[in-house]
């Protein structure tokens, strides 16, 4: 009789699409619950009662709103991953593929990282002056009020007046997403459009256009929307989730460390809106270098 025993299938794509659903509704419920518990104990029950604190600039309730943000990037985002891969009965690492990175290809993705910037700035400048048809000017104006109050709150998480907000920054705002972000999205998503389109490109963009749309910043959409498929090929590629995770910390912490500078040479956060001016050459070289390293990075992966 042959012992060896059939190895267990996965389930079908688009179930495993519901199942991250249905875990991050209960994953963001769960873990935020726990975080609204602690902070109501150290702030009161007024606190529950006028929640502006959220998005508002108040120094005092900056503690609550890291451990608010915090606990919803990990039940959005990482419960989620976590779970499916326990559902479908296989370790993290295998199911979502951990492979150990390279030095050389971490190395490049640190260059396309920073190739791409003069591009993506050119994207952005593009994005900020998108203007809808005069029938959807309500949602335009709902669109800036909702970027305006994000930037807000993005500034006031970003001052830092000692070394060790900095690196709390680090942690919160570069690390913890580009974990959390790529193990739901690239990891959990991408992964199970990829068999359910049996088509790769289609699953990264799909999945770029999911991420970026999900952080409701509608006029930072397009470089978010470039830097999500950025994500999804070299992952696709490398078959390792390290490398989107580490071009994602780059990202993120890049603005960090932007930031710490600028208040360290009093420059006002305010000028971080500010879009830089390069010739049009400059953007083409741009383009051009991104291009050709990921081109390099996929040769080399394959």
């Amino acid at each position: 009789m042959n012992s060896i025993q059939k190895i267990r299938e996965e389930n079908n794509p688009f179930i495993q699409i519901l199942m991250l659903v249905f875990y991050a509704i209960v994953g963001l419920a769960g873990v935020s619950f726990v975080a609204l518990a602690l902070i109501y104990f150290q702030y009161g029950g007024s606190i529950l009662t006028d929640m502006s604190w959220m998005t508002g600039n108040n120094p005092y309730y900056l503690p609550a709103q890291r451990m608010l943000l915090t606990a919803q990037q990990i039940g959005l985002f990482v419960v989620p991953a976590l779970l499916l891969a326990k559902t479908e009965g296989k370790k993290l690492d295998v199911f979502y593929g951990f492979k150990r990175p390279k030095g050389e290809l971490l190395f490049i993705v640190l260059l396309i990282m920073i190739c791409a910037m003069p591009v993506l700035e050119w994207v952005t400048q593009i994005n900020q002056k998108m203007v809808l048809p005069e029938a959807f000017k309500g949602i335009e104006k709902w669109m800036k009020e909702a970027e305006d109050q994000g930037m807000e709150t993005t500034k006031t998480l970003l001052k830092m007046d000692n070394i060790g907000m900095f690196f709390l920054n680090i942690g919160m705002i570069a690390l913890l997403p580009a974990i959390a972000e790529e193990l739901l999205f690239r990891g959990g998503l991408q992964r199970s459009l990829s068999r359910l389109y049996n088509n790769p490109h289609v699953a990264i963009w799909f999945t770029a256009f999911i991420f970026s749309a999900i952080h409701m910043q509608f006029y930072g959409f397009l470089p978010r929307l470039l830097l999500g498929a950025a994500f999804g090929y070299l992952y696709f590629w490398s078959g390792s989730l390290w490398y989107a995770i580490i071009g994602h910390f780059i990202n993120n912490a890049y603005a960090v460390c932007a930031a710490w500078y600028m208040q360290k040479n009093n420059i006002p956060l305010s000028e971080a809106d500010k879009t830089m001016d390069i010739a049009w050459y400059g953007y083409v070289i741009s383009a051009i270098l991104t291009f050709l390293l990921f081109r390099y990075f996929k040769n080399k992966t394959e």
